[in-house]
């Protein structure tokens, strides 16, 4: 297989994709015969740098490749790591290239917004020469584990609300309600579920001395600053957005409350499960919704939304409607990748249901074992199988727990085997280092909302 006079081999095509073409499988290709070095960094909050060495081939014939490349590097950067400050050291010519693509007006004008409302501030692409380019600078934090106490865990999806009240690491109540966040455009709308859900925890204990949240989106010091959850609302009302859930836990009480992107917590809940580090907790839902935790169960502080994070480069990949982009992570691990192939497979699907309930059918023809729905969790199985690849060459993995209602019942059974069975294949040495798994029961039972609750350490 080719692609911009790359040569990459992929043995196991996806079923009803066969024109995918994997990220990390024809970067691994491109970077064999590629020698002229150059540096990407990476600048977010506190100093922060993130540092990577790589190379292009720096010839005219290969100048679309090197583009492809790099931009699609960065691009990943951006929604892996985050950051307002890219550094292209050794290319002014690609460095040009992409601050023209960043900008208001530009190809990634969207991730250029993004950056804007994340972190208020910016984002420059800077052209540097190689031997000026910034030292690595990065700090792993703590996260969670705090098991003493009577505790809250909020878990907010997108779909569904759950909350917990746990004493001293004991779940003595949970519940999940059905809500739709992503169609309010009122903030009292979730501020009221959010509220109605911590008293109820509340009166389940006899007190409350912390409170913990998962929820989706991007969080800066307890505060929303993006998340699909308040897609809805207006930028002029996100003052009642950026403090909705420091209001819910003051009316609760003066107690200690952490907010954490439900990623991170998904990993966490993974890595308390199993008492091991180095996991990724990747969750198929609504959307992509990705998390790590390192070998001593810290996380980096990094943003993990690898739902916009490249994963095909091909040139009739899905587009997302958000993002604009195309080949992006959430249409491939999300029930819009299950929706979007039932069609190719032959399925039809009313118009007209709602998402979730689109998923359902497809999942019922799958427990029917219906050749068309086993065709549908194949291909997103052989997606999730290049996908690692490209994964592991970002995080140092030892464990990917696979979440979300696209992974339950045999169609998540038939992902994990097809991804199992081609990495054993193809990446032998990888498959021994990584175990792609399910919750055990174990990991179920410490659930979201209650890894959430262990978040805040208790004011001594």
């Amino acid at each position: 297989m080719q692609y911009l006079g790359i040569n990459y081999e992929m043995k196991h095509a996806p079923k009803l994709d066969p024109t995918f073409i994997p990220f990390g499988v024809w970067r691994a290709a491109y970077l064999k015969d590629a020698k002229q070095p150059i540096a990407i960094a990476v600048e977010r909050d506190n100093g922060q740098i993130s540092v990577h060495k790589t190379f292009i081939h720096g010839t005219p014939d290969m100048a679309e490749a090197d583009y492809r490349y790099v931009e699609r590097y960065v691009k990943f950067l951006l929604w892996s790591i985050g950051g307002f400050k890219v550094y292209i050291c050794g290319c002014s010519e690609l460095a040009q290239k992409l601050q023209a693509a960043y900008k208001i007006g530009g190809e990634r004008e969207f991730d250029f917004t993004f950056v804007d409302q994340l972190y208020e501030k910016t984002l420059e692409i800077i052209d540097l020469p190689l031997e000026e380019c910034p030292a690595a600078n990065e700090t792993a934090v703590p996260m969670g584990g705090h098991m003493d106490g009577c505790r809250i865990g909020f878990d907010a999806g997108g779909s569904d609300r759950k909350v917990s009240a746990v004493i001293d690491g004991e779940c003595v109540y949970s519940e999940e309600v059905i809500w739709f966040p992503k169609l309010n455009e009122d903030p009292d709308y979730h501020y009221g579920h959010i509220l109605e859900a911590f008293k109820t925890a509340a009166s389940k204990m006899p007190r409350v001395d912390a409170i913990g949240v998962s929820s989706a989106g991007d969080y800066i010091d307890n505060e929303p600053r993006v998340a699909s959850l308040f897609i809805k609302v207006p930028r002029e009302n996100w003052d009642k957005v950026k403090t909705i859930y420091t209001r819910a836990a003051e009316a609760i009480g003066d107690v200690p409350l952490v907010v954490a992107n439900d990623g991170d917590v998904s990993a966490l809940a993974g890595a308390m499960g199993l008492g091991k580090g180095k996991m990724m907790g990747l969750a198929m839902g609504t959307s992509e919704a990705v998390g790590y935790v390192d070998k001593d169960q810290n996380v980096l502080g990094w943003i993990n939304e690898l739902a916009f994070a490249p994963v095909d480069l091909q040139e009739g990949a899905m587009q997302d409607e958000w993002s604009t982009d195309f080949g992006v992570g959430c249409k491939y691990f999300s029930q819009d990748a299950v929706i979007k192939l039932a069609p190719v497979a032959g399925i039809e699907i009313e118009e007209s249901l709602p998402l979730a309930e689109k998923l359902k059918v497809v999942q019922a023809l799958m427990a029917e074992d219906d050749p068309r729905a086993i065709a549908v969790f194949e291909t997103i199985g052989a997606y999730l199988a290049y996908t690692v690849v490209l994964y592991s060459q970002f995080y140092d993995l030892e464990y990917l727990m696979l979440l979300g209602r696209v992974m339950s019942g045999k169609g998540g059974d038939t992902i994990l085997k097809v991804c199992n069975d081609i990495l054993a294949e193809e990446y032998p040495a990888l498959a021994a280092k990584c175990t792609v798994s399910l919750p055990d029961e174990k990991t179920r039972r410490v659930g979201q909302s209650v890894a959430a609750a262990t978040l805040p350490e208790i004011r001594k």
